[in-house]
């Protein structure tokens, strides 16, 4: 049972230009109930050279997938994206309630919507998809990469960061992820020295994915 939404504590977040993002995080729950050191990873990549520190991201139609706190995509709404940030049901209350507790930051959008991986479908594609640590259990990587395919046209770019986990089958499920995703779209690697020179590490990973082509799938 997920704690109640009263019971969080907070995770402060710099941005480039000083604010600082307070995301709530939930005492007692599962995985997606705190702040990831993958997300921000992922986070400070979104304000980098790759990106225009930030400026990139406004008007861009964006979907985090697996979002848990939803800190990814209000970070990325902060720099005029309008993100639909999406989990299980039982996180809409923590995302809305980062949603408004980082409202006065937001320049672009953010909603909270329930998407179950493999199940529901937000309808159309969008221009980017968001994903941080969704790499967890054998039995959500296929409905996961359909989620993503569901949302990418062919001009979707997917970025991806995760942390190299080497316990137990953490290893094995990284690599029947990156297969499953590489059967749909060409991958790239994101280079340490293009990311945060602060909020990087060799055993977090982040990658580029774009679909293939007809003649490349073919």
């Amino acid at each position: 049972m997920a704690a109640p939404i009263e019971n969080t504590f907070i995770r402060e977040l710099e941005m480039k230009n000083g604010e600082n993002l307070k995301i709530h995080q939930l005492e007692v729950g599962d995985v997606g109930c705190v702040v990831w050191d993958a997300a921000l990873v992922m986070c400070k990549y979104l304000e980098t050279a790759d990106f225009d520190a930030g400026e990139s991201w406004r008007g861009l139609d964006v979907v985090e997938v697996g979002a848990g706190t939803g800190v990814l995509g209000v970070f990325a709404a902060a720099y005029g994206a309008k993100v639909t940030i999406t989990d299980l049901p039982e996180f809409i209350p923590l995302m809305n309630l980062n949603i408004d507790t980082n409202q006065h930051h937001i320049t672009g959008t953010a909603k909270a919507e329930s998407l179950k991986w493999g199940e529901e479908s937000l309808g159309r594609t969008v221009d980017c998809v968001l994903m941080a640590d969704c790499i967890y259990y054998d039995q959500s990587l296929g409905p996961l990469v359909e989620t993503v395919r569901s949302l990418c046209s062919d001009r979707t770019a997917v970025y991806c960061c995760y942390e190299q986990r080497t316990t137990g089958n953490k290893p094995e499920l990284e690599r029947k992820f990156l297969e499953m995703m590489q059967e749909i779209f060409n991958v790239e690697d994101i280079p340490l020295e293009r990311q945060d020179s602060h909020f990087r590490s060799e055993d977090i990973l982040i990658k580029r994915f774009w679909k293939k082509s007809v003649t490349e799938v073919g």
